[in-house]
């Protein structure tokens, strides 16, 4: 292969970011210098619960919540597990509303506890992904519990529309005089690119990941609004209100706390440059390689998000011919990447499994250039080609 490229290109943060240096910074004394159990009761103890607390503050002040109606996690995963079977396991049963898109550690949650007897509504989101608040007003009922709905797609970009979502369930709730539904937003892919407020959001639990956004791997939090009752997933010590027991990992909590700092206070113009270069590329893309369709909304999606399916070429070997040349992209997301599997949130709006199978993600971030994509795009129509003169298949469009 030709055009090879001794300097990496990377595009896919959106299944993890390189840490921030000023984030590892953050996190540095709680390695080796303040190592103390933030249980403990001498001074290294106290030192380390401070900077938890101190982070929680922080976070919560970001989020425009309250720093005990924080609850920090392993991950984006372990976020969402708590979320949807912490409330369903402390209502015991119940029906609950997601879509068919969601992460799978949302889908995963609601297929296990229909097993348990659960009701689970799956929304379609139409044809350019994007949920209508009118179909979730439809599937509301008496017995609905829990409404999960990712904030911003982790494959095709797409921002649903959340406060429009909040509103509907607020309203389903005053007329019923009840407390529940509760309503859930996995926002790992917002922070920097998304008001990530709660109360602007009006959302009851939300889910944030620290490795996507420039933040440490292994460290996630739940928002859980105050009041609402959840089922522990673990069982074992008194941390992060008997929700999360184990030793805090005091490292990974001050730099998830330090990176969201830099989202907020970097987000706005780091927007607006990758809206700029996100839009150049899918142009180059949809007029330079024929039969390349682009996947979700064409507006209201991340600024950092594209996504398309090259038809009559499979994704899988379109990923291997680009790292050959320096370039990390993906088919969607990590989380499935072993899977070979058609991605399901293509599938959900409505493309077939030939467009599924072709499709392509790349997820732009705070080291890319105009430069970047001009390099992809000098290598990707000559690998798209070539992929296409072995391929058995010729989809008309």
């Amino acid at each position: 292969m030709t055009n090879i490229k001794t300097k990496r290109i990377y595009m896919d943060h959106a299944a993890a970011a390189p840490m921030d240096k000023r984030v590892k910074k953050a996190m540095e004394p709680y390695w080796t210098e303040n190592f103390g159990n933030p249980n403990a009761l001498y001074k290294e103890g106290l030192i380390a619960r401070n900077a938890v607390e101190t982070a929680r503050e922080d976070i919560a002040k970001i989020l425009g919540a309250r720093a005990k109606e924080i609850i920090f996690t392993n991950g984006g995963t372990e976020s969402d597990n708590l979320a949807i079977l912490g409330v369903a396991k402390n209502f015991k049963s119940g029906h609950i509303i997601t879509t068919k898109f969601e992460h799978h550690a949302v889908l995963n949650s609601c297929k296990r506890l229909e097993k348990e007897g659960f009701e689970v509504t799956y929304l379609d989101v139409g044809k350019e992904g994007v949920v209508n608040p009118e179909d979730v007003k439809r599937a509301l009922k008496p017995e609905t519990i829990l409404v999960s709905i990712m904030y911003a797609n982790n494959e095709i970009g797409t921002v649903q529309p959340i406060r429009e979502i909040a509103k509907v369930v607020r309203g389903f709730k005053k007329k019923n005089k009840e407390n529940f539904p509760l309503f859930h937003t996995d926002a790992c892919q917002a922070p920097g690119y998304l008001d990530i407020n709660v109360e602007r959001l009006g959302v009851d639990l939300m889910t944030i990941n620290g490795s996507k956004i420039y933040g440490p791997k292994g460290i996630g939090l739940l928002y859980a609004k105050n009041g609402i009752k959840l089922e522990p997933l673990l069982y074992g010590g008194e941390q992060e209100r008997r929700l999360r027991p184990g030793t805090e990992n005091v490292p990974a909590i001050v730099g998830l706390a330090e990176a969201l700092k830099i989202a907020g206070q970097d987000g706005e113009k780091e927007s607006t440059r990758l809206v700029k270069l996100r839009d150049y590329f899918i142009n180059r893309l949809l007029g330079e390689i024929p039969k390349t369709v682009l996947n979700g909304h064409p507006i209201q999606r991340l600024p950092s998000n594209i996504n398309v399916s090259i038809l009559d070429a499979e994704g899988e070997s379109i990923v291997l011919y680009l790292d050959e040349a320096g370039i990390a992209c993906s088919t969607g997301s990590a989380c499935t990447s072993e899977s070979l599997e058609p991605s399901h949130v293509i599938l959900a709006i409505g493309k077939p499994r030939a467009y599924a199978h072709g499709a392509m993600r790349f997820s732009l971030g705070r080291s890319t250039t105009k430069k970047d994509i001009d390099y992809v795009m000098k290598v990707l129509p000559d690998i798209i080609k070539k992929l296409r003169m072995f391929s058995p298949v010729n989809i008309k469009i």
